[in-house]
């Protein structure tokens, strides 16, 4: 009996999980998940699969990941050991705390500027990581040719997939920007509009420049033929990114954050990734709560997660940033002890307007993909391109679509989030391993900007102190704020919207909050459990059976008659 059977949840859910005791790969594309299980049918690990599947992604979800983007990999390798590699954006050399002047110092406008330059054109693009990243994965932790990992990514953008209406709906929504690059609009607005919903979609330029990269390896970008064009472009348009800029971008391995919730260990990226200081920072004033018996989805258990939210964000703004630039209290933040401090303050029966708790620092859309193989192997990545589309222009000559990570830089000057030259953009991706007695439970990821982490917090809750179904846990409701207003899906109950209100929430129904989740559920037995949710085009794919036994033998005879 599922979850939303023995409690009655106002939601049902629209998709079904897959189990498997080989390998399981969930992402956000179908193609791309085929992609994955592709790899793992043909005798490769969970990286191999991770990295087929982000650079398929890049053909079949252009407007959410790229070789030009940034994001983060959290590996749990078959010996045990957890890694993160930090493929996030900089901030190029040129760049400069007042390179942009600002419309507004509150919000919901804090972040606007004049023209959209952080958000739109080549002032909005930063040094790109992610090729950087998962090359290093493959190289360091995979087992297959990069040219093979690429091969069903070269396939799809030289042959065609079939478009989604999750994809045509995107390209609709950033039509205006797009028009205006040859590049864009030529592949995704052919008749001045988006392509119909199964057209065969083609990327014959795309395809040659995932060839290169098949060849040349990372060098194609970060020294050669791609970063030269890319350095041209911004030369001749304004932009800030040189060459050298690519040549000296390293990825970063860095030790996840462990928190420690009800038993169970929530594995989480450190700064300048948000996730894993502020998830364990919520996580530890949650505790404190029956939230169980609170039931999932009451006005009670959604006023706690809300308040907790704007105690992380209250902190967030003045303290989690790249750990190169900003010296981050993550001790303090994620001790229990804090905890009981901020949860002392919180009222049952009032929202409040929090501050942070801790003095500011000094100075020192978005996919996902999660796979696991039988060995051990788990990958939890995020990766974009940041915006839907990015900065919305291509590198002529490339198919590749800019990042526009210098967004997530705070633009005014003098704050702990503020632009610096050669500074690594902050995130709140959240590639979530939780393990309980040493074993992983199950792990976890989403796209979603700014919702991410508070939306991977809620999944994990659902499953340990709700006790829900995988499928369950990434598709029930989600909440979000960060102190301005509590945004609420569309099946959160309208009493409870009005419960909200009364305790002075500023109240607003969004259609969703975040992105697809993608998860994989670890049971006892050695099955793996693939879910993916409704706010995306996520398909779990998972692979049973296997090879014929090494004694077994073809014997023509038995076929005679």
């Amino acid at each position: 009996m599922s979850w939303k059977d023995r409690a009655g949840s106002p939601f049902a859910c629209e998709k079904r999980p897959a189990l498997a005791s080989k390998g399981m790969v969930v992402t956000n594309h179908p193609v791309a998940s085929a992609a994955g299980a592709e790899m793992l049918l043909a005798g490769g690990n969970a990286i191999d699969a991770a990295i087929a599947a982000l650079f398929t992604l890049t053909v079949v979800e252009p407007m959410m990941v790229g070789p030009l983007g940034g994001g983060v990999a959290h590996l749990r390798l078959a010996d045990g050991r957890h890694l993160v590699l930090d493929g996030l954006s900089t901030a190029p050399a040129a760049a400069r705390p007042d390179m942009y002047c600002t419309l507004s110092d509150t919000l919901p406008d804090y972040q606007e500027t004049e023209g959209r330059e952080n958000a739109v054109g080549v002032l909005a693009m930063a040094v790109p990581g992610a090729l950087a990243g998962w090359c290093k994965a493959l190289a360091e932790h995979g087992t297959l040719p990069l040219a093979e990992v690429l091969r069903p990514a070269v396939r799809a953008a030289a042959e065609g997939f079939r478009v989604t209406a999750y994809l045509t709906g995107a390209i609709q929504d950033a039509a205006a920007d797009l028009a205006r690059d040859p590049g864009l609009a030529a592949t995704f607005l052919p008749d001045g509009g988006p392509p119909a919903v199964g057209t065969l979609l083609r990327q014959p330029v795309l395809a040659e420049s995932l060839r290169l990269i098949a060849e040349q390896g990372p060098a194609a970008l970060y020294g050669g033929e791609l970063g030269r064009a890319l350095a041209a472009h911004m030369a001749a348009t304004g932009g800030l990114i040189g060459t050298g800029d690519l040549e000296s971008y390293a990825t970063v391995e860095r030790e996840p954050v462990i928190g420690h919730y009800r038993g169970f260990e929530v594995l989480a990226p450190p700064p300048p990734s948000s996730s894993g200081v502020h998830m364990t920072q919520m996580l530890n004033l949650l505790e404190g709560f029956d939230l169980a018996a609170l039931g999932s989805g009451s006005a009670e258990t959604v006023h706690l997660l809300a308040e907790a939210l704007k105690m992380a964000f209250a902190d967030r703004a003045v303290a989690t940033a790249d750990p190169a630039f900003i010296n981050v209290p993550v001790e303090k933040l994620t001790s229990k002890d804090y905890a009981a401090e901020r949860r002392a303050l919180l009222r049952r029966d009032a929202a409040q307007d929090w501050a942070p708790g801790i003095p500011p620092a000094e100075s020192a859309n978005t996919t996902h993909v999660t796979v696991a193989d039988s060995a051990g192997n788990i990958v939890a990545t995020t990766q974009t391109i940041n915006s839907l589309f990015g900065a919305r222009f291509s590198i002529p000559g490339t198919g590749l679509i800019a990042n526009n990570y210098m967004f997530n830089f705070d633009p005014h000057p003098g704050k702990a989030l503020s632009v610096a030259p050669g500074k690594r953009v902050f995130t709140s991706m959240a590639p979530t391993i939780v393990r309980k007695g040493g074993r992983p439970a199950f792990a976890l990821g989403l796209p979603g900007g700014l919702r991410i982490f508070g939306s991977a917090m809620q999944a994990v809750i659902n499953l340990i102190d709700h006790g829900m179904d995988l499928q369950d846990a990434v598709e029930a409701p989600r909440i979000w704020t960060n102190g301005h207003t509590l945004e609420l899906e569309p099946t959160v109950a309208a009493e409870v919207e009005a419960k909200l209100a009364a305790l002075g929430h500023r109240v607003q129904r969004v259609k969703h909050i975040g992105g697809g989740m993608g998860a994989i559920r670890f049971h006892d037995d050695g099955m793996l459990e693939g879910a993916a949710c409704w706010r995306a085009d996520g398909t779990p794919v998972g692979m049973s059976g296997g090879l014929a036994r090494p004694d077994v033998r073809f014997n023509p005879d038995l076929t005679r008659r």
